[in-house]
Order: structure tokens, then sequence, then C-alpha cells
């Protein structure tokens, strides 16, 4: 993967400590290099070695800024240094080291990385070889190096070689191993970002789907016990003088309506106040058994309805079976609010294989045109949770369907 490594203020200041320590180890290396006389008489004087010292600390403090200027400069002035014989050779090594190990490690164009370390290191081999190729020369006399194959000038000089093979291979190594491990934490930094996002996102959606169940749910609960007692509360106040006894018996069933609403109401909150509880239409112990309860109540509520069950009952799920009692539950309640006086309703529930289909039809007004509204969002939520299709269609004779069809397989599902 290809990125940028950008370094920290906090690397920018190791930096610049590591090029001052450097300088003040040069300069040290220096001063004890001319004492044992490294390169006896043909040492230049110890004042270049100071100048050697700034050529090699100093870029060294903006090594992650320009890596390869600085590996260019600091390998030019190690050649020319050991070259001219200027006495220090030591922290110049290291110097060099830092500076082939900062290309591998901080430049992001991986060929220039490859191709500028290359060149440095084959430029070095070169150099070593011609170094050593004229030294040969100047000892071929003795007597030392003209003993055979392994005399102790050629032995030197494979030491030479050796020692330089570690020294460019280890600065090579250690590059690139950093430079993949910078890029497998940056995949590690980009991976856990998205995935903190994709966190947010989906606390976010699961916000969401929670305020959506919880609205829906309190809109059945109180759009249909509200409706039954508003409409029971209009007839007891028509027949209130004239049928003293209808009134009665309508003012208990506007108690029984909130008496239920109550009691639907304290489930959902107490679900909902539940540490770890789901917010979730499953919670209900509504059930389809509960809708001929329904379906009588509506007729008592004003509307004529009636129940039948189609096929052999098998058992269905918990959250099938909630929801298709609320998509009852709804229908009933806008057949009542809409169809007008003298409406009619039937609920008929089918099983046939692996699927169960709930059918409302009311009779009532003529619906040109559906308005979208809560309670048609609501059921068509529920049939999509439960898996299944919804079509809610006005008759030509009057009033509306609403079909149901849910697949099921009661072997693999928790049953109500």
């Amino acid at each position: 993967m290809s990125f940028t490594r950008t370094p920290t203020e906090r690397e920018l200041r190791g930096d610049v400590i590591l090029g001052g320590v450097l300088f003040v180890g040069a300069v040290l290396s220096a001063a004890l290099s001319s004492i044992s006389l490294v390169y006896g008489d043909e040492a230049l004087p110890l004042w270049t070695a100071l100048i050697y010292a700034v050529v090699i600390s100093a870029p060294l403090t903006v090594r992650r800024r320009w890596p390869c200027t600085v590996a260019v400069i600091v390998s030019v002035a190690y050649f020319a240094a050991v070259s001219l014989r200027i006495p220090e050779i030591y922290v110049g090594n290291i110097a060099m080291f830092v500076g082939l190990y900062t290309v591998g490690a901080w430049v992001g164009d991986r060929r220039r990385a490859f191709l500028m370390r290359v060149a440095i290191i084959t430029g070095m081999f070169v150099w070593l070889i011609i170094t050593m190729y004229r030294d040969a020369i100047t000892e071929a006399d003795k007597i030392d190096v003209a003993a055979g194959a392994f005399s102790p000038y050629v032995a030197y000089m494979m030491i030479q070689i050796l020692i330089n093979a570690l020294y460019f291979g280890g600065a090579y190594y250690f590059g690139e191993r950093s430079w993949a491990a910078a890029a497998e934490r940056s995949v590690l930094e980009e991976r856990t970002t998205e995935l903190e996002r994709e966190r947010e996102v989906t606390a976010a959606q699961a916000v969401a789907l929670d305020r959506v169940r919880i609205a829906r749910e309190l809109h059945d609960v109180v759009a249909h016990h509200v409706s039954v007692m508003g409409v029971q509360a209009g007839a007891a106040r028509l027949v209130a003088e004239s049928d003293p006894a209808a009134s009665k018996q309508m003012l208990l069933g506007i108690e029984s309506s909130a008496r239920d609403a109550i009691h639907e109401l304290r489930q959902l909150l107490e679900t909902l106040r539940t540490p770890g509880g789901e917010t979730t239409d499953a919670a209900s112990t509504l059930g389809l058994d509960d809708i001929p309860a329904l379906v009588d109540a509506s007729t008592d509520a004003g509307l004529p309805s009636a129940f039948h069950v189609i096929g052999d009952p098998a058992p269905v799920p918990s959250l099938i079976a909630v929801n298709l009692y609320r998509i009852a539950q709804e229908s009933l309640t806008n057949a009542r609010r809409h169809a007008g006086p003298g409406a009619t309703a039937d609920v008929r529930l089918r099983y046939d294989d692996g699927a169960v289909e709930l059918e409302i039809v009311n009779t009532g007004r003529h619906v040109t045109q559906l308005r979208p509204g809560l309670g048609q969002l609501g059921m068509r939520e529920r049939a999509a949770a439960s898996g299944g299709t919804i079509e809610v269609t006005p008759r030509s004779s009057g009033g509306l369907r609403v079909r149901t069809r849910v697949p099921f397989s009661p072997t693999l599902q928790e049953v109500s």
C-alpha cells in the first residue's frame, strides 16, 4: 500500500538531538584518532576533522524531511574524508549508516529509495575495490602479500569486503523493515478509523431503528385504544338519555379500552427500562390467538366485524404473530375512523404450506386515493420486518382490502 510518512514534532526534535550527539562524537573521535595516528603521516590537520564533523552531523538534523539529499551529502563527505585521510572514520561510518537507513525508512517513492541506496552502495564497493587494488599494487613487493591466496593482506581485504557487505546490507534491511512496519501501522490505523466510523454509523442506525420501533408501537397502542374510546364515548353521549343501559355498557367498554391501553403502555415502558432489554415487538405477548378478541372489541366499538380461520393452524414465530396482530389492529382502527356509518369488516387468517396470510376487508366509503400516513407506514414496516409482503388496495364496491403474506419455518424459529 502506498502512503506518505510524515515526521512528528517529537521525531524532528529527536533528529536535532541525534545531530548534536554525532557532532560531539565526531569531535572526540577526531581528537583520539589524531592522537593515535590513525593515518600516520598522511593524515590532514585536525581542523579539517572539525569541518568534517559539521558536514556529517548537521544534515542529520533534517534527515526525515530530505532523506535522499542527506544521504548523498553524508556519503560523499565520508568518501572524501577517507580518500583525503581526514583523521575521523568511526562517526562518519555511523552517519552514513543512518543516512542509508533513513532513505529506506522514509522515502515514499520506493523506486527512488531503491535506486538511491543501490547507487550509494555500488559507489562504495567500486571505491573499495579501487582502493584495495591500489594498495595491492603498492604492497606487491612484500613477501606477506606474495605468500599465497590467504596471505594476511588478502585476508584483510576479505574482512573489509565482508564488513562492508554486512554494514550496507544492515542499513538496507533495517530501512526496509522500518518502512514495512510503518505501512502496516498505517493500514491498521486506517482500518481502526473505518471501524470507528462504522461503529458510530451502526450505533446511530440502531438508535434510529429503536426510535422507529418505539414510535410504531406507541402509535399502534395509542391510536387503536383512543379510537375505540372516542367512538364509544360519542355513542354513549348520543344514547345517554334515551338508553341509559346501553350508555352504561359503552362506558364500560371505554374503561376496558383505557385499562388495556395502560397495560400495553406499561409493558412497553418496562421493556425500555430493562437493562439490556430489546425494544422489539417480540417483547409483546400479543399474538394470533388475540385477534378474535380484537375483532370482538371492534364490533363493540361500532364496526361489526367477523373473524375466519382458513386452513390448519400452525405454530407461528412470535415476531410474525405480533406483527400480524398489529396489522389487523391498525386496519380495523382505520376502518372505524374512515369507513363511515354502516361499514363492516371481515378478518381472515389463512394457513398454507410454510406461510400465513392475513386479510382484512372492510366495506364503507369509496377510497379514490390512499393517503400515506403513520398507520400505513407502520404496517409496511411490520410486514417487511417479518419477511413478508403487504398490499393495501381500495375496493371497487367501497372500503379497503389489506392483505399480508408472510412465509415462515416453525421448526427453525421461536413459536408463539
